[in-house]
């Protein structure tokens, strides 16, 4: 089992491109096998399928050294062979928990990459999780992929207090209607945006009302509309798109923090507003930009944004790669990336991922 205390050391560089590019390439033919399943269930061709890829990828993890995604691999493949051999069903929980451990498994790959540590992404305890399920009775797994799907992600079933989310929301004549109608100018740069504004500004104002709304609506909602608007001076390969940049290219893209703050700082009354804008790309450990605050320093409306914003950035991930806009594997992504956010506002923001959810499924 993985011990994700210790540095993992890639022994082949050239083997772990290869790797790299591999799960690229076997990420999109999962997520097509598990739609296709999610609307055939017993289609035993696409299981056997699924189930051949799984095997692929911890073959090639081991030709390339990366023994310790074997057993994660495994743990998964095993599971797959139930449902194969026809003892488990294919449900839409078992579909989500797929697709959520191949999310975990890029992210992994992505992070040694980046030179980055892959503790955060849990990895022993999801192979555990899935290696119980090995010995379980159909309905014992399907409660299993319930428990583990809040785990990856913060999102639990029950429905709890409900919310006239469509009341949260803020309609007011002058600045806000204007810097409203910049962010829908915004929207209509590319498709992939499309909806962004008010989705954005729901889960934004939501998760300031799950905490006893300490920060005023109205500020919040002008650094939601305005957060972005400084891409537009960047060239849009940069930001419209899914592809890794190079260190030039990322001191670009930081600018784009500062041009927005400062709209917002030539129009008074939109100090807070500007102060949550620029600041809301830093890190509670001081690794974020531009300032390179930490924790305390941090602006608390920008811990929202900064979570509303990193979630929005992989629904627009999913859909630069064509994949179906997952909430779920969204809110998981940025759960996993827990070191860039203060853990109170996560909790929060988690919440109001389920209020959003139980909206739409209601």
């Amino acid at each position: 089992m993985l011990d994700e205390r210790t540095p993992i050391v890639i022994e082949d560089e050239e083997s772990f491109r290869d790797f790299h590019d591999a799960v690229s390439d076997y990420a999109p033919h999962i997520e097509a096998l598990v739609a296709l399943l999610r609307q055939q269930p017993t289609d035993s061709d696409a299981v056997a399928d699924l189930f051949r890829t799984f095997h692929n990828i911890k073959g090639d993890a081991s030709l390339c050294r990366l023994t310790f995604l074997v057993p994660f691999m495994h743990s998964a493949e095993t599971l797959l062979a139930r449902v194969r051999s026809g003892e488990v069903p294919f449900t839409p929980r078992l579909a989500d928990v797929l697709l959520l451990s191949t999310d975990r498994l890029q992210q992994a790959v992505d992070s040694l990459a980046a030179g980055e540590s892959t503790g955060n992404l849990h990895l022993a305890e999801l192979t555990s999780a899935l290696e119980a399920m090995h010995h379980m009775a159909p309905t014992e797994v399907e409660r299993a992929c319930v428990q583990l799907i809040a785990a990856l992600t913060g999102v639990r079933e029950e429905r709890g207090e409900v919310f006239d989310l469509q009341a949260l929301m803020i309609d007011r004549p002058g600045d806000l209607a204007f810097f409203k109608q910049l962010a829908l100018q915004l929207e209509r740069r590319s498709s992939l945006f499309t909806g962004r504004t008010e989705r954005n500004l729901k889960l934004a104002l939501l998760t300031n009302q799950l905490a006893g709304a300490p920060i005023d609506p109205e500020q919040l909602c002008a650094a939601v509309y305005v957060h972005d608007l400084g891409m537009v001076w960047l060239p849009e390969a940069l930001w419209i798109g899914n592809r890794v940049m190079h260190d030039e290219e990322r001191q670009q893209m930081r600018q784009h923090v500062g041009w927005a703050a400062g709209l917002l700082q030539r129009i008074p009354g939109w100090d807070l507003a500007a102060r949550i804008v620029l600041h809301h790309h830093e890190k509670p450990d001081g690794t974020g930009y531009p300032q390179g605050l930490h924790q305390d320093q941090i602006e608390p409306g920008a811990k929202i944004l900064a979570l509303v914003d990193a979630f929005e950035s992989v629904m627009v991930k999913q859909g630069a790669r064509g994949q179906p806009r997952s909430t779920l594997r969204a809110a998981a992504e940025v759960n996993a990336a827990d070191h860039q956010f203060d853990p109170a506002w996560v909790r929060h923001f988690n919440h109001a991922v389920q209020h959003v959810l139980d909206e739409a499924n209601s």
